[in-house]
């Protein structure tokens, strides 16, 4: 039997009053739900397909490219863990979008669960105030709070897009 994407549940919303730490990582695990809606219900071939022309944008390719953005922003970039990329190489630097034809959409789907998992383990406790060195910033610091509004950046255009695609596929809109 071919897998499909399991479907996800919303969860409660916290408290709308609650402190900012509990409050961005509400919203961060919010829009990681939303992605995965968009996904649910779908078959590999599907979450593979491109729908939205000219773009080679595919639902499995945007939870590929979050998987890895968490990765990086969390856990190499504020944490600086040595983890490799999951999908992307010197010589395929977008191969989270790109590299899809031999995907494993079922591990990809896991994988995603795993590493946002890991990334809300490594940060659990810190202070969003709490600077480390980046050498790329412009002061050389970065706060994890910055890196937290960053995902909610990222997430926000890319579920903006899956909205598009998963129209395309199936009819479906809404959350």
């Amino acid at each position: 039997m071919a897998w499909i994407a399991p479907d996800v549940a919303r969860g409660p919303r916290t408290d709308m009053a609650c402190g900012e730490r509990e409050m961005l990582a509400d919203w961060l695990q919010r829009r990681r739900v939303y992605l995965l809606r968009k996904c649910s219900g779908l078959t590999a071939e599907q979450l593979r397909t491109a729908s939205v022309e000219p773009s080679n944008l595919t639902l499995l390719g945007l939870l590929r490219h979050m998987t890895e953005v968490e990765r990086f922003w969390f856990r190499t970039k504020y944490l600086h863990e040595d983890v490799p990329d999951l999908y992307c190489t010197d010589e395929h630097p977008d191969g989270d979008f790109d590299l899809l034809a031999d995907a494993d959409a079922e591990a990809d789907h896991a994988r995603f669960l795993a590493e946002t998992a890991a990334c809300d383990a490594a940060v659990a406790g810190r202070d969003l105030d709490e600077p480390v060195d980046d050498p790329k910033a412009p002061t050389g610091k970065l706060s994890l709070r910055w890196v937290y509004i960053h995902l909610l950046e990222e997430y926000a255009q890319h579920t903006g897009h899956a909205d598009f695609i998963r129209e395309r596929i199936d009819g479906s809109t809404g959350v």
